[in-house]
């Protein structure tokens, strides 16, 4: 063994390499690509309105098919028994029943009298005896064999007056109705067998189905053809909408739009609808545009404050006690104002992502008084009063009202010259608790008064941005109401002041809390 394996000549032993199992052939169904799905839409519909064309036509076919055979062959089988009965009703005018059955005389009057008296082109008639022998038949079987079938012997036995059957003779369906012939005392004389050819009828048939399929497939071409230009012919405005949106995104021209058809169909309707978005996202890219700059616009202001105080301290102000008690009193304003707008920004952050809001129960009249102290140190030179006061309870979220209500108060009192007069009131309105301020300020003018309460817009930014504003009260304002399922109005007239009023549901029942 050891010399066996000394002689062996060197060779390369090579490990089988591991292969991956052969895929399996739901791996391979869920690889192939869909090659219906990856036609156009124009096509699909093509093969779907021919495909549903071609079924409802093949259903037609098979049942004008089916309903044409079936009447072929109920006209011969009507033909066969209104033949049968002539040829009877001619056998019994003629003296069948006082006839002797003696053969001879049978035979003798079968062949003169019977061929005589019936003739009929396609359809033939035989006589044959009751043990099955021919006596007489029509001329147009003369060169015809057509056997009495065996089952006709047992037509009497099993209770039956006639016997249908279809044979194929020398390459011809043949169609014969077998009837016995029995005289009035019950004597059974022979059989009175009545044929026709069935080759007329298969040529029908098949006429019939050459006219149906190749009608069906001139059908379905043309069917295809007019499915296939009703459908680009459809789709054409489809086309041209997604071609003109496709350049407004490339373009990123939000202010374009789709023209509209003159029609008014679904397509007008998905115009006006894309046209509609399109209105909405140019809408809102602007107002992101513009909340974006009044947001650096407004942090710039008190960041560059700060700076200034920062570089003032930076050349030794820090010496002079009255000098650096200014500067730290700036800032710390400034920062309150940063904190102010930042706090301003979360909470309508949150309005937007739909923040549950706490429903508690809320006495008005008691937050209507803290709310009146708070903004008495504020005040200055404005008179600022109470009004009406009635005591009501709502359900909601108290800290979101109260700073509701604080941004109105702060809002007139920014608005109002000294002298003037800030009102402060509560009372009910139908199913409502309205909490109103009104002020005798500057007023509002009608062209501004349905913008006040957008992000960062001032009426007078010069004077808003003196005092602090950054356009964000009013904006919190009508989320608190709306969030409260309530509304706020605003009634203005310049250089008379103005009436901010805060809508908030009263409860159905005020012993339970309504439902947040």
């Amino acid at each position: 063994m050891k010399e066996m394996i000394d002689q062996t000549p060197d060779t390369e032993i090579t490990l089988a390499q591991p292969t991956d199992p052969p895929p399996s052939r739901w791996s391979l169904l869920r690889k192939t690509p869909r090659a219906v799905n990856a036609l156009p839409f124009y096509w699909r519909l093509t093969l779907l309105y021919t495909t549903l064309f071609l079924i409802a036509l093949l259903i037609i076919g098979v049942g004008v098919h089916f309903a044409a055979e079936q009447s072929l062959y109920a006209g011969v089988q009507n033909d066969l028994t209104s033949a049968t009965q002539q040829v009877l009703a001619i056998l019994n005018a003629v003296g069948l029943q006082s006839m002797r059955t003696t053969s001879g005389e049978l035979e003798l009057y079968l062949n003169r009298d019977f061929i005589q008296l019936f003739t009929n082109r396609n359809i033939g008639a035989q006589f044959f005896r009751s043990d099955g022998i021919l006596v007489s038949s029509t001329p147009n079987l003369a060169y015809y064999s057509l056997p009495l079938p065996s089952e006709a012997f047992q037509l009497r036995q099993n209770g039956e007056t006639s016997l249908t059957i279809v044979r194929e003779i020398n390459g011809v369906q043949v169609k014969s109705l077998i009837t016995p012939v029995v005289l009035r005392n019950g004597n059974q004389i022979g059989f009175l067998q009545v044929s026709r050819p069935l080759d007329d009828v298969s040529h029908t048939l098949q006429l019939l189905q050459r006219i149906l399929i190749g009608g069906g497939l001139i059908a379905v071409v043309v069917t295809a053809l007019g499915a296939m230009y009703v459908s680009k012919r459809a789709l054409r405005p489809i086309e041209q909408i997604t071609l003109t949106a496709q350049s407004i995104v490339r373009a990123e021209d939000l202010g374009r739009r789709i023209p509209e058809p003159v029609q008014q169909d679904e397509l007008r309707q998905l115009t006006v609808t894309i046209n509609e978005l399109l209105s909405r996202l140019e809408q809102l890219f602007s107002t992101q545009q513009r909340f974006v700059a009044d947001v650096s616009h407004e942090l710039r202001t008190p960041l560059t404050a700060m700076q200034g105080n920062l570089e003032v301290l930076e050349r030794g102000a820090g010496a002079d006690p009255e000098l650096l008690k200014e500067i730290i009193g700036d800032m710390r304003r400034e920062t309150a104002r940063l904190i102010r707008m930042v706090n301003d920004l979360l909470l309508l952050a949150q309005s937007e992502t739909r923040v549950a809001l706490r429903y508690d129960p809320v006495e008005l009249d008691t937050l209507l008084l803290e709310v009146f102290r708070e903004l008495r140190p504020l005040a200055g030179q404005v008179r600022l009063r109470i009004g009406a006061e009635d005591q009501i309870l709502v359900y909601g979220d108290r800290d979101r009202i109260k700073q509701a209500l604080l941004n109105l108060g702060v809002n007139a009192l920014q608005y109002t010259p000294p002298g003037g007069m800030v009102v402060l009131g509560l009372e009910r309105y139908q199913q409502f608790a309205c909490l109103s301020v009104a002020d005798t300020g500057v007023g509002i003018n009608e062209a501004e008064r349905d913008r006040i309460f957008d992000r960062f817009y001032r009426v007078d930014r010069s004077r808003s941005r003196h005092s602090g504003g950054a356009g964000l009260g009013l904006s919190i304002v009508k989320w608190v109401a709306e969030a409260h399922g309530g509304y706020v109005t605003v009634a203005s007239e310049v250089g008379r002041g103005s009436t901010f009023a805060m809508y908030l549901p009263l409860p159905a029942d005020t012993t339970t809390p309504a439902a947040g």
